[in-house]
């Protein structure tokens, strides 16, 4: 089983990001200031959601995963890793434990556990579910669901769930904060997801909460560092002895649909260029040695020398500039920079240089209006990854105008990261 990988470079027939909602409700200006300024509304529901119950379920989990369950309290949540053989990441999502034997899975992870359960020797049953994820996020967040009536959040410990009651139905509320801020998830039977949205919007008009659109959504991934499947790497599921699994994920998808999409200036000869790890995407701590799992041994190794880590780059203004103005001159243009990022679900990976030498890959190019500034992620050689390296990013399809644009490596997350901040403080 080869796949080509030029025929990712084929553009999808609609907007990937559309599964967010409207495009933009105020606008994505006025909305990428929320989660710093006031707090934003988003709706994540269209993630897959499995329900694992039984005795062995944690023995499962254990098995597929690189997380440790030494520890899974009643009420806790955990960002579950899976790998293949090589250590590259399959998929991931978060695992939040419901009941002494209940389980939720939110996102892809679940297909790849229930496969594992079908082979192997389990006493589970899955089920997939439809719930509604709600995050709101920012710094009045707190206070928006104090005045829904929320009590006790203000304890709630990270990747913790708390049971609150909204507009009279009881909901799950997990802290976290995929935008680098306070930030609690909704969720819930997705009959109730109307009657929630409309609560949390009423009740935080007067704190200025904003709707976040799809145009906007993954800057706050952009800026807090949370590197996303099919955005930042490509998911490890085109190998050989993947070709069952692969099967089965494609099955889960739309008709018109495929794994991934790929773009830019980097030329990767095999797919498996585009997999990364998760030392390589910043989840090292989450890499547990202490039991058995795919893709151990690579890890080990990787754990002890990493080649390469994930840092922020910043994109000069002048050579971005000249990129908009390459439009206003005769002659090909440069390829456009969708503002304030692409919205078709690409990895738009590009080369990242100093001089002539290949240092890493820019990925999640997109603009912040807080910071002004163009941002990308972009894993790079630990030689290379010293915090004000100037390096250079390669803009522009292979065989077309490409625009080397000067950029400085900064720390990742880039925003000041505020998710665990004392909300007694608040």
């Amino acid at each position: 089983m080869k796949f080509d990988v030029q025929s990712m470079r084929k553009a999808p027939e609609v907007y990937a990001w559309s599964r967010f909602g409207q495009p933009e409700y105020t606008d994505w200006l006025d909305e990428n200031m929320s989660w710093k300024e006031t707090c934003y509304i988003g709706d994540w529901s269209f993630l897959w959601q499995h329900r694992f119950s039984g005795p062995d379920a944690i023995r499962l989990f254990s098995d597929t995963s690189v997380n440790t369950f030494k520890t899974f309290d009643l009420g806790q949540s955990k960002h579950l890793i899976h790998t293949n053989k090589n250590g590259k990441v399959i998929h991931e999502g978060i695992l939040s434990r419901l009941g002494d034997d209940e389980y939720m899975l939110h996102g892809r992870g679940g297909f790849w556990v229930n496969h594992q359960l079908k082979i192997g020797d389990y006493k589970v049953e899955v089920e997939r579910d439809d719930w509604f994820i709600y995050q709101v996020s920012g710094p009045n967040a707190i206070k928006v669901l104090e005045k829904l009536g929320a009590e006790g959040l203000r304890d709630t410990k990270y990747m913790r769930l708390a049971p609150i009651t909204i507009a009279g139905e009881q909901v799950w509320a997990l802290r976290q904060g995929m935008a680098g801020e306070i930030g609690f998830e909704l969720q819930g039977p997705n009959e109730h997801a109307q009657k929630i949205y409309d609560a949390v919007v009423d009740a935080g008009q007067e704190f200025g909460i904003r709707k976040l659109g799809g145009r906007v959504a993954m800057i706050n991934h952009l800026e807090a560092c949370y590197p996303t499947i099919a955005t930042d790497y490509i998911p490890a599921i085109f190998d050989e002895d993947m070709a069952d699994y692969l099967e089965v994920f494609r099955a889960s998808m739309p008709a018109f649909a495929q794994p991934a999409y790929i773009a830019g200036s980097y030329e990767g000869k095999e797919i498996s260029e585009y997999y990364r790890s998760p030392i390589e995407l910043g989840w090292s701590r989450t890499v547990n040695l202490d039991h058995e799992f795919l893709g151990k041994a690579a890890l080990e190794e990787e754990k002890a020398n990493p080649r390469r880590v994930i840092r922020t780059l910043v994109w000069n203004g002048d050579d971005v500039q000249d990129v908009f103005a390459s439009l206003f001159e005769p002659g090909e243009n440069y390829p456009y920079m969708e503002m304030p990022r692409d919205q078709r679900g690409f990895m738009w990976a590009d080369k990242v240089m100093i001089g002539d030498k290949l240092i890493g890959v820019a990925t999640s190019r997109g603009y912040s209006y807080y910071f002004r500034q163009m941002l990308s992620l972009a894993t790079v050689d630990v030689d290379h990854a010293e915090i004000g390296t100037e390096v250079h990013v390669l803009w522009g399809k292979p065989g077309g105008p490409q625009k080397a644009i000067r950029a400085t490596v900064a720390s990742a997350p880039y925003k000041k990261d505020n998710r665990k901040l004392d909300l007694h403080q608040v």
